[in-house]
């Protein structure tokens, strides 16, 4: 499935948002899908892709989390952005480890949102194959997008240059990071580095 580059679904149960973040996209060009809940996203998500979702983690009937394991989105290929109350970072954070490809808080400034979105399309279309991304001993538990995240680490990118490479928040590079410490049993970036390049497959 392509993804089609000007559509935008947004998902989310508070019409006040929904029609905000509609307004925002339409004067920007986009055609906006709006869907106050999380099946009928899902049954449109699944026909057709667009350029960007916009999810709200609390919807009535299956959470944020639940409709990102059903559209299974490490793999979705469209950027899915979580949109998070003040209080939800470690909801925000569960949502990033089922694939959701970053989190915007609320209240949120319309400068922001547009310029995020536009970011993570652009991210999304340069990707490269999967092949190309890293391949070292243990990469195989790592995530694509993981993989993407210590390709810059490794690098020697900071949080900050590494979510701008990728389209993504440092704060969001930082949640990747913990994660890929974490799988890979490594205590700092120095060791990280070293299980990437200690590891290296051929090729």
């Amino acid at each position: 499935m392509e993804a089609d580059a000007e559509a935008i679904y947004i998902v989310d149960d508070d019409p006040a948002v929904r029609d905000a973040l509609s307004v925002l996209f339409n004067m920007e060009g986009y055609v906006v899908e709006t869907f106050s809940d999380g099946d009928t996203f899902i049954k449109s998500a699944s026909k057709a892709v667009p350029a960007c979702v916009m999810l709200d983690v609390h919807m009535p009937g299956r959470s944020g989390i639940e409709i990102l394991k059903a559209l299974n989105a490490e793999h979705y290929p469209a950027p899915i952005f979580i949109i998070s109350g003040q209080g939800d970072i470690p909801m925000a954070v569960e949502a990033i480890r089922n694939g959701a490809f970053d989190f915007v808080e609320k209240p949120f400034s319309a400068e922001t949102v547009l310029e995020r979105v536009k970011e993570s399309i652009a991210a999304m279309k340069q990707r490269q194959p999967q092949d190309k991304v890293l391949a070292f001993h243990g990469a195989e538990v790592l995530t694509r997008r993981e993989l993407e995240v210590l390709k810059e680490i490794t690098n020697g990118a900071s949080n900050k240059e590494a979510g701008r490479t990728l389209g993504i928040s440092p704060r969001t590079v930082e949640v990747h990071r913990a994660r890929i410490m974490e799988k890979l049993g490594a205590r700092n970036a120095a060791d990280l580095v070293r299980i990437v390049l200690g590891g290296q497959a051929g090729g």
